[in-house]
């Protein structure tokens, strides 16, 4: 491997098109792994875990949230990512990353997580303490992006993400006809998505430093972790500094807007 191999790569217009058509683009290399090794320190200390020592490991998954130490803002906020936000979302209509959410770092356990179920990531109606009766809308009003950051090397046994490809597009079609007001998780999960169960599986896999940005509509699900290393990842949002709209009198829709076009026959 050359230096040059270890350097981001600017979307270009196959990356979009595979944005818009699958829901996801993967960035390798989008922040430096020495600023994920400087990360990950800080979160072992949060754990309560020694890192050398497995027998500390007895819970399949931590939740962490809500860091703002240097090496978070700096993960977040790279010029390949920025390039990147601005290209899927648009220029200044979203807001820089200060901290990076939550962390639900998983553990090698042969026990059930837990939390592994498919779901999207809802975006508002946040004042119901039911999480069933969190909303989305076809807007996606809340959220410009799903953004999965890689703060350790993930292979396929180490708990990573599973993507359901091209669900984005069922999902815009199932909140289509729900309007301003949208729809509750609880609803969403009532008929699976709107039936996406049937489309192919991708991992969200790569080295420490890999950044999958996401369609929000994206479905998505945890997995158990069957490898010998925790793994560390970050699943912030993307904040919109203005709505998304289906429609704009120039036409010049972002690649978020454009999917979910497709999605309704409007492209």
């Amino acid at each position: 491997m050359t230096a040059h191999d270890n350097c981001p790569r600017a979307l270009g217009d196959a990356d979009i098109e595979n944005f818009i058509r699958d829901g996801f683009v993967r960035i390798d290399h989008a922040f430096p792994r020495e600023v994920a090794d400087e990360a990950r320190a800080i979160l072992w200390r949060a754990t309560g875990c020694d890192p050398d020592d497995p027998a500390t490991w007895t819970r399949p998954v931590i939740r962490l949230d809500q860091f703002g130490q240097p090496p978070f803002v700096a993960a977040a906020n790279t010029a390949v990512l920025h390039d990147a936000f601005d290209k899927l979302v648009g220029r200044e209509r979203w807001w820089p990353r200060t901290t990076l959410g939550t962390f639900p770092v998983r553990f090698p356990s042969p026990a059930d997580p837990g939390d592994a179920g498919w779901h999207v990531d809802v975006s508002f109606g946040f004042d119901t303490p039911d999480f069933m009766e969190w909303r989305a809308n076809v807007v996606s009003k809340g959220r410009a992006l799903l953004m999965l950051f890689l703060f350790s090397d993930v292979g396929d046994d180490d708990a990573p993400t599973r993507i359901r490809v091209g669900s984005h597009l069922a999902i815009a079609r199932r909140l289509a006809p729900a309007g301003e007001a949208g729809l509750t998780l609880r609803e969403l999960v009532a008929d699976d998505f709107g039936h996406s169960a049937h489309l192919p599986e991708a991992l969200a896999v790569g080295t420490a430093g890999t950044v999958y940005l996401c369609h929000p509509f994206l479905v998505h699900a945890a997995q158990p972790h069957r490898g010998t290393r925790p793994r560390f990842l970050a699943q912030p949002p993307l904040m919109p500094r203005e709505p998304f709209r289906l429609e704009r009198a120039a036409g010049d829709y972002v690649p978020v807007e454009a999917a979910i076009r497709r999605a309704l026959d409007r492209a």
